[in-house]
């Protein structure tokens, strides 16, 4: 019997076209949807950093239709597995697809980072040196000493620091500083706690992140952000899936759902 099946997960329904089994204590889960080349060139880098000598590399699909995921090129360059969401959802139900599988194969933490290779994978190292640690929760941040935010559009620094990463440091406990960033770490204890339950329904679009930002800290899970780069194109088309206005107010809406308290398990 699964996890999914002893604790009621709601997990989205997804394949797994590649799995080659498990080899480390650590994954580092991928979320992509028709990222193109950028996912390619996010491989290269992490295996060139030997990456995949630390951790397990998952990536899980939202339903590319680019071409980009063949899966032997991913097999050639160490990935150890390619999941594919075909239920409802966008990123957090991608999320939930890939922690579920992970958690159901034994992995003691999860280092989360976009396909988009917008941000340096250099710091997943420091990620799991982290978790090994007892670190439950590992944020990037551009913004702590060290960090790094190139090209990062006007409005969207704006929203990050004067809105979201405010709003979310009072009503969570913790000082927080960039909190929009899929770039994370959780451990298997913190995903696993029904106080968190993060595999429900709810959490369809944006939700997961801003929740854990909020509830890990209100429970007393152990927190830090480390400084990481994240890099924008200095022209071109921002590499993003939220629009510019309907997404930008759903965010918003989220968080100030998360800060209330609205996505937490009902007792």
């Amino acid at each position: 019997m699964s996890l999914n099946d002893q604790l009621n997960w709601q997990v989205p329904e997804f394949d797994t076209p590649l799995w080659l089994g498990k080899t480390k204590p650590w994954c580092v889960v991928i979320p992509v949807i028709n990222e193109g080349s950028r996912i390619g060139q996010l491989i290269y880098q992490m295996s060139d950093l030997k990456i995949m000598e630390l951790a397990d590399v998952v990536i899980v699909d939202g339903g590319s239709t680019d071409g980009s995921l063949d899966q032997a090129v991913l097999q050639h360059q160490g990935v150890r597995g390619l999941l594919v969401k075909r239920g409802p959802g966008k990123l957090s139900a991608q999320l939930r697809c890939a922690y579920a599988f992970a958690l159901n194969q034994g992995y003691e933490g999860i280092v989360t980072i976009d396909g988009n290779n917008k941000d340096d994978p250099e710091a997943i190292q420091r990620f799991i040196a982290a978790l090994k640690s007892g670190i439950d929760f590992v944020q990037a941040s551009r913004y702590v000493p060290g960090g790094i935010g190139k090209n990062t559009p006007k409005i969207r620094e704006f929203a990050i620091r004067w809105i979201h990463a405010p709003l979310l440091s009072i009503s969570s406990g913790f000082n927080w500083t960039d909190t929009t960033q899929g770039f994370r770490a959780y451990s298997r204890q913190l995903l696993l706690d029904p106080a968190v339950a993060p595999f429900r329904d709810v959490f369809l679009t944006y939700e997961l992140l801003a929740y854990l930002s909020y509830r890990a800290p209100k429970l007393g899970y152990r927190c830090i952000e480390l400084p990481t780069a994240r890099r924008y194109p200095a022209t071109g088309k921002v590499p993003t899936k939220i629009s510019s206005v309907s997404g930008n107010l759903s965010v918003f809406s989220i968080l100030i759902r998360a800060c209330l308290g609205a996505y937490n398990p009902r007792r």
